[in-house]
């Protein structure tokens, strides 16, 4: 057995240890507003619940490993001392993905997941009106772990209000665990399905992913392709070239806008961005 001394490690090596060992890890997606009212969501893995009473989830966003800066998040957070975790499940998995691409400070998360913003009950920020549990919470503290990159920042939340949808509860009302599908994060690129295993989801462009709110109408509207498909097909860094070769070569210029959207998402169920995109563009 390989032995380490943390502080023998650089951050980057001891936080991808610490990642990939302790997982599956449960997915706050935090939402919160800044001083002038921007909404934000991202999502964290340093999460879990506390305490039923009162009811406490904590959840830590780091500061970042590479330069030591702070996330819209925390500093939203310490500002408003309002913020809504929503749980994440198989069917927004692709779009909490792509929000957590790194978007310049004011730009709408939710908008560019593809997301709906649902107005809270007690506290300002959004509810994600896909997510099946939703808790509006008080930030009751937060805890600076360090200062230095990779040092965690402990959000204590309690829970004044939650919402469940109904179709995750049995006949007794309790939640389904096999209807909730949850997920959660391990290392590396590594997702865990709550019913189902481990799948792999590439992480974000570095760049910029356009986004679910920039894809053609006709693509964002389809009554064929699933939110998942949106999360997919936005994170390209810009709209790709139609390739009339494809098109041919695949003889889609004989298919219905229907059938097309069928067989792009056929294409993304075995990853094939690429071509998902020169079906949507023939």
């Amino acid at each position: 057995m390989t032995t380490f001394d943390p502080k023998e490690l650089t951050t980057a090596k001891l936080h991808s240890y610490l990642l990939s060992a302790v997982a599956p890890r449960p997915i706050a997606f935090a939402s919160t507003k800044d001083e002038e009212g921007n909404p934000n969501l991202s999502p964290f893995s340093f999460f879990n619940v506390f305490s039923a009473n009162p009811p406490i989830l904590i959840f830590s966003p780091a500061r970042r490993v590479r330069d030591n800066t702070t996330k819209h998040t925390l500093e939203n957070a310490l500002a408003t001392k309002e913020v809504v975790i929503n749980v994440v499940n198989y069917d927004i998995v692709q779009q909490m993905s792509l929000s957590s691409t790194e978007y310049a400070k004011g730009i709408n998360e939710f908008e560019k997941a593809g997301l709906t913003m649902l107005k809270s009950d007690l506290v300002k920020p959004f509810r994600v009106a896909e997510s099946p549990v939703q808790f509006e919470c008080k930030v009751n503290e937060v805890v600076a772990l360090g200062s230095e990159g990779g040092a965690g920042n402990l959000i204590v939340c309690e829970v004044v209000k939650l919402h469940i949808d109904e179709a995750v509860l049995d006949e007794k009302g309790s939640i389904d665990q096999v209807k909730l599908d949850l997920v959660s994060r391990a290392g590396g690129s590594y997702y865990s399905r709550a019913k189902a295993g481990f799948f792999e989801i590439p992480k974000p462009l570095s760049t910029l992913g356009i986004g679910v709110d920039a894809l053609p109408e006709q693509v964002r509207n389809s009554s064929v392709l699933t939110g998942n498909d949106l999360g997919m097909l936005g994170n390209v860094e810009v709209l790709p070239i139609k390739d009339e070769a494809f098109t041919k070569k695949h003889h889609l210029q004989d298919l219905t806008i229907e059938e097309k959207h069928k067989k792009a998402q056929s294409f993304l169920s075995f990853g094939d961005l690429v071509s998902a995109w020169n079906t949507l563009l023939s």
